[in-house]
């Protein structure tokens, strides 16, 4: 029997904020266990929470991004479980009165030969709320470690709806999604970390049918390619129990990445089961137009946008604002650089090929704020190619230069001699000596094999030491092979 996938996925996002949710603690990743903890996250008699506001801020900023409609008014309250990583014995979190309810996530699918970009299409998400984390178990053999550094950091939990249909677009979806958010500066989204943790919820139902199936919430995926994988298992899973007549049971499992299986945790909970009440301690919030309207400012141009621009307006691929819109960092490098000198497309491939290159193999140690590269030197670089002073090989050579010692670059050109000088006269004579000892290229070339012209430019090339402007080197052969 075929089968239609539905998947939605439950996304907890760790907060960029200085402090924790309701207190003044701290928190940085990768303090010493139990350092950064007070009475109010370990839930001591007497301590009583303060909502921290600039959570708040973000978290509604992350509702305008996502077109979220913004609740007039959010309230919170306690979900009750028992487990070690949580002090308090139940959780603070938003149930019936969320702060951002309905919006979508922009995902793009993935392309293919015929269509490098691919479809763009919208995700519906339920809602967004905030809710503070819990702690850290450790397991060993023996015994389990608690760690409560975590607990207390403000977290939004982000509800897709039932809205995604293939672990590729759960892919997109989490990568679209980690995006926006580092973008707007809401989380460093390091899933390494911890920033970022999913749980999807997955089922099954016949081809064509619009009754959803049992779902399955699998836990434990630590990575965007960790879901797609948890995501390919479950529904093979699922599919070997249908087709043999068995049914799906409602339960929860957990994803083991290393021996890339699912295995059983526990049955689904229920609302019921957490006895969700108002939380007596924290006062409701309550949104108005005017902050609603300070934090739309606060937005940046989001990367779709972005990259349309680029599009438009600097007529750049989609192989090159694939590249540049994804980071804000670079882009806003890029936008430097070509407020110096307008080359748009000359610019963008020495980011994309020469720029990305050198600082994937630094391993780290150079960044784009560390290299003595700046904007500007790239705007030069492309205004003396555009000129024909240098040419493009010696601009290669220029940028290692400059991105490795940060010198002048007219310096180098000086020291070098590096700068074009050949007369088209010059070029002439050694373009003629050249095609005497290459016939057979000439030849070609005189039959209508134009691409061979290629082999007598490298000669020519070499022999001026890449000093001569390549244009003028293609027109001189063209008009003495044209005779």
């Amino acid at each position: 029997m075929e089968y239609d996938v539905v998947i939605g996925l439950e996304v907890h996002v760790q907060v960029k904020t200085r402090t924790k949710l309701f207190s003044g603690c701290p928190y940085t990743y990768g303090a010493e266990p139990n350092t950064l903890t007070d009475p109010v996250v370990l839930g001591l008699p007497g301590a009583l929470p303060v909502i921290n506001q600039e959570a708040i801020r973000q978290g509604i900023k992350t509702g305008l991004m996502f077109e979220c409609r913004i609740a007039d008014i959010c309230k919170w309250d306690r979900k009750h479980y028992f487990y070690p990583d949580c002090p308090k014995n139940y959780q603070i979190s938003q149930y019936d009165q969320p702060l951002c309810r309905g919006g979508y996530v922009e995902i793009e699918k993935p392309g293919n030969a015929r269509n490098i970009m691919g479809e763009h299409r919208k995700v519906a998400l339920n809602r967004i709320h905030l809710e503070e984390d819990v702690g850290k178990l450790t397991h060993s053999e023996c015994d389990s470690l608690v760690d409560f550094n975590r607990a207390g950091v403000p977290l939004l939990e982000i509800v897709s709806e039932p809205d995604i249909f293939s672990s590729e677009e759960a892919f997109a979806y989490l990568h679209s999604l980690q995006m926006h958010l580092i973008y707007a500066g809401i989380s460093d989204g390091d899933m390494e970390k911890g920033h970022i943790r999913c749980d999807a919820n997955i089922s099954l139902r016949p081809k064509g049918s619009s009754t959803l199936g049992t779902r399955v919430e699998l836990k434990n995926l630590n990575s965007i390619s960790g879901v797609k994988n948890g995501i390919e298992y479950e529904v093979a899973r699922q599919k070997r129990i249908l087709d043999s007549g068995g049914y799906i049971e409602q339960e929860t499992r957990r994803w083991d990445a290393e021996q890339h299986i699912s295995t059983g945790m526990r049955t689904k909970e229920m609302a019921d089961d957490y006895r969700y009440f108002p939380d007596p301690d924290i006062m409701p919030v309550t949104v108005d137009e005017k902050l609603l309207s300070i934090l739309r400012e606060e937005l940046p141009e989001l990367p779709f946008r972005k990259q349309e621009r680029y599009q438009l307006d600097y007529d750049l691929p989609y192989t090159l604002t694939s590249v540049l819109c994804p980071n804000a960092e670079l882009s806003a490098f890029y936008e430097r650089a070509i407020q110096h000198h307008q080359a748009p497309r000359i610019i963008a491939n020495f980011i994309a090929n020469d720029l990305l290159r050198e600082l994937g193999e630094s391993n780290g140690q150079i960044t784009l704020q560390t290299m003595p590269l700046k904007p500007e030197h790239l705007a030069k670089l492309a205004q003396f190619i555009e000129e024909g002073r240098i040419s493009k090989q010696v601009a290669q050579n220029l940028f290692m230069e400059v991105f490795r010692h940060g010198k002048s670059l007219d310096e180098l050109i000086c020291a070098q001699q590096w700068e074009q000088s050949f007369t088209k006269d010059e070029l002439n004579a050694l373009c003629r000596r050249i095609m005497t000892a290459n016939p057979k290229p000439v030849e070609e070339y005189r039959r209508g094999k134009t691409g061979a012209i290629n082999a007598l430019k490298g000669p020519v090339m070499k022999e001026t030491k890449g000093q001569a402007n390549p244009q003028l080197i293609d027109q001189v052969l063209k008009e003495l092979l044209s005779e």
